[in-house]
């Protein structure tokens, strides 16, 4: 099978890979491909909202040949392979791609499998998942139907993709329960692996205020191990001293599955070879530690920020000025400072916008609002302003 060659190749056509993509083309680079095997794209962001039942889940897809950059080359294949040492990239049929420079961003995978019983409890008898499309619109739903009894809110270790997810849906649940006048018969549990709700103390406080009027029981440094459908029943294990090991009943479960880097990236000389197996980058350039000619963002990078839209808006611009600086030969100057912001909506009419960098500086966009107590203003911009953001800008390299 004869091989292709283009001067930028870049896997992945999801938030990272179309941004980077068009970002490309408007500099002047005219052969650009991207490999990509979907015929849709989605806003993620917006299934919290979804599985609250404030947001339509056809409102978050469109077509990708929509958000595909009109001059480049789409393959519509999926990644199965790269070998660094001869430039290569080799499909899932076989075909196989050469490249002067590489972006590697194929997001991240679920990995249902590392909590037992989670997979096959999906869908049904109260547990779901906002991190899948499918099961979005099924947890607002479950939320709808439960009257009473006890719920169970997880978050998993390691680094998972808008790390304040997990919770996000707890707080809306909750204030929809209150709407409905049933909270006070629902037992509310949000169990974590973190010493606390939030890394950065000041937000963490206001967030304890919250879960304090809701009445959860936050669960700190503990995690779900397995789920037991049939008894309705979930396992916790400590992550360190100071978590617990037991069991909590439910009624209604919303589970967040561990997630890693592909399995065909853990498995090439891209990973760092540790867990979660991400592509292994300078935290500031973006620039692969061993391959000068390898570039990575998003989720499936190494860099430890936290893994959001608005770190790949703040990621992509870096990338594309390095690519182009090691094309031409000439010294990288652009520098990602670890910037991600991580939308927290608290209630049905108010949100928490935690902007922060590599060390947790706080790095608030929106001047005059204190940035580590919730808004009215930044809920409309979480459900009106980024998703227009989103699509008009962002996507065509102008964000």
């Amino acid at each position: 099978m004869k091989s292709h060659h283009h001067r930028i190749l870049v896997i992945g056509g999801g938030t990272a890979g179309i941004t980077v993509a068009a970002r490309l083309l408007r500099k002047g680079h005219a052969d650009v491909a991207v490999i990509e095997p979907s015929s849709v794209h989605y806003y993620q962001p917006l299934w919290t909202l979804v599985g609250a039942g404030q947001a339509d889940a056809a409102d978050t897809e469109r077509a990708e040949a929509s958000v595909m950059p009109h001059d480049a080359t789409w393959i519509r294949n999926a990644a199965a392979a790269v070998d660094p040492d001869t430039n290569t990239v080799t499909c899932e049929d076989g075909a196989t791609y050469t490249y002067d420079a590489l972006v590697v961003c194929p997001g991240i995978q679920l990995d249902w499998d590392r909590i037992d019983g989670a997979a096959d409890a999906l869908g049904r008898d109260g547990v779901s998942s906002n991190y899948q499309f499918d099961l979005a619109p099924r947890t607002w739903e479950f939320i709808r139907n439960l009257r009473s009894g006890t719920a169970v809110f997880t978050m998993p270790s390691g680094p998972i993709k808008c790390a304040g997810a997990p919770q996000k849906i707890a707080y809306l649940a909750c204030d929809h329960w209150r709407r409905a006048g049933v909270l006070d018969d629902i037992d509310v549990h949000l169990v974590v692996p973190t010493p606390r709700i939030f890394g950065i103390p000041a937000i963490a406080d206001n967030l304890d205020k919250v879960i304090a009027e809701y009445g959860i029981t936050l669960h700190t440094l503990t995690e779900v191990t397995s789920v037991d459908a049939a008894s309705r029943k979930v396992t916790l294990q400590a992550v360190a001293e100071g978590g617990e090991d037991g069991t909590l009943g439910y009624d209604l479960l919303h589970v967040v599955p561990h997630q890693s880097a592909p399995d065909w990236i853990k498995n090439s000389p891209l990973s760092t070879g540790q867990a979660g197996g991400y592509v292994d980058i300078d935290k500031h350039t973006m620039q692969h530690v061993r391959y000068p000619n390898v570039f990575a963002l998003g989720d499936a990078g190494s860099s430890p920020n936290s893994k959001t839209g608005a770190a790949i808006r703040k990621q992509a611009p870096v990338v594309v000025d390095n690519v182009d600086a090691y094309l031409g030969g000439r010294t990288l100057c652009a520098r990602y400072d670890g910037y991600a912001s991580c939308p927290i909506v608290t209630s049905s009419h108010e949100m928490l916008l935690a902007e922060f960098d590599y060390e947790f500086n706080l790095k608030p966009s929106v001047p005059l609002l204190d940035p580590t107590k919730p808004h009215r203003a930044y809920w409309y911009l979480k459900k009106y302003g980024l998703p227009a953001m989103y699509w008009n800008l962002m996507l065509k390299g102008l964000a």
